[in-house]
């Protein structure tokens, strides 16, 4: 009788060890990782984040509906696309643990940010952060290992704006405004050299600072130019395109995928922005995937808008390395630095990065044109 009621304990006692071992076994497989998300959320350019922010937050909750055994929430980073606030938005999103990935918008904020996402080894994948000079291992700005992007750099953009921009004027005349932010002199840099002599002068606007663009109108009047490009983003482009046509200005204007934005053309009014030529790294997401796009607009009651189709491949990339059980930012890091890593996007093209964190291949850059103040796809640029 002792024996049995030994051998009974015994069971019960290895039954609650198995037991307790299963559970701790479940409850350390049933964790939650966050993957951040840092560009303008609030301010003057709050609209491309919130397109870029909507396409994370779809793909994360596909994703957690499949009721994986690691839970993805998201860390909303709000640097309001201003250079100066991307370091203190990048050490905050870098000091929370939980966060194995992020998502960065512009390029100047990125720049910032790069310092503390590199001691801490977290690995970028930027859905549009076009500057060439994060991806060239000469500057100082050289995202490797952690930067990586799956858009085209402004090494590619500035030709096809130059071209875009002239494209049918005869013996054009051009005139650059940049903006003094990261991206628009990087942009910048890569129109003037491949618009030739086509080039006639230029000016800069400080991004957020100038409210009255007569000054830059003034000396465009004087060049005579035919051929207006803008290198910074839409909420002073519309602004500068508004008073450019409200003093007489019948020239092209044209813009890169800072600008293309849905709030330019209500911003800069409905015949004012008539016409205006945009170049962008990025694929409507109605193009892209047509299903994705039905489960965008049911989820947010809304359109995609810029980069919104970008910024959902981006987080699927990591919710790939999640799923192949990479769920430490090390291992995370060391997954997309893997020369076997691809990701099959939503348009059905296979991602690589090369060492640099650019994408591999030629890469991609399309042309849209503004009409009846909506911006439609205008084909490859």
């Amino acid at each position: 009788m002792n024996k049995k009621i030994k051998t009974s304990a015994a069971l019960v006692a290895a039954f609650a060890l198995a037991f307790g071992a299963f559970a701790t076994t479940s409850a350390s497989a049933a964790t939650t990782v966050k993957i951040a998300y840092q560009g303008p959320l609030t301010g003057p350019e709050a609209q491309t984040g919130t397109d870029s922010l909507r396409g994370v937050k779809l793909a994360i909750k596909l994703y957690n509906a499949k009721n994986p055994a690691v839970k993805v929430e998201v860390f909303e980073g709000d640097d309001q696309g201003d250079d100066a606030q991307g370091g203190t938005v990048g050490a905050g999103i870098a000091n929370d643990d939980a966060v194995v990935g992020v998502l960065t918008a512009y390029s100047g904020p990125t720049i910032a940010a790069l310092p503390s996402y590199k001691a801490k080894g977290i690995a970028i994948v930027s859905p549009s952060a076009t500057r060439a000079s994060l991806t060239d291992p000469t500057s100082t700005s050289y995202g490797a290992p952690v930067f990586h992007r799956i858009v085209s750099n402004d090494d590619l953009q500035g030709p096809a704006l130059a071209r875009v921009a002239t494209n049918g004027v005869k013996d054009p005349t051009v005139f650059v405004v940049d903006d003094q932010s990261s991206y628009s002199v990087g942009l910048t840099k890569a129109v003037k050299a491949a618009l030739g002599t086509a080039f006639q002068a230029g000016d800069s606007a400080a991004k957020g600072a100038v409210s009255d663009f007569s000054a830059t109108i003034a000396k465009i009047k004087k060049e005579k130019a035919n051929v207006v490009i803008y290198t910074g983003y839409y909420a002073d482009g519309a602004k500068f395109l508004k008073q450019l046509r409200d003093k007489g200005y019948k020239g092209v204007y044209a813009g890169g995928d800072g600008v293309l934005n849905s709030e330019f053309p209500k911003l800069a009014g409905k015949k004012q922005s008539e016409g205006a030529r945009l170049t962008a790294p990025t694929v409507p997401l109605d193009v892209a995937s047509p299903k994705v796009y039905a489960a965008f607009k049911k989820e947010f009651k809304a359109e995609p808008g810029v980069y919104s189709t970008e910024a959902f491949d981006a987080t699927n990339i990591f919710l790939q390395a999640i799923k192949a059980g990479k769920t430490t930012r090390a291992d995370i890091l060391a997954y997309l630095n893997s020369s076997s890593f691809s990701y099959k996007n939503t348009a059905g093209i296979t991602i690589k990065f090369q060492p640099s964190g650019d994408l591999s291949g030629s890469g991609l850059m399309n042309q849209f044109v503004v009409k009846a103040g909506t911006i439609k796809l205008n084909g490859k640029a």
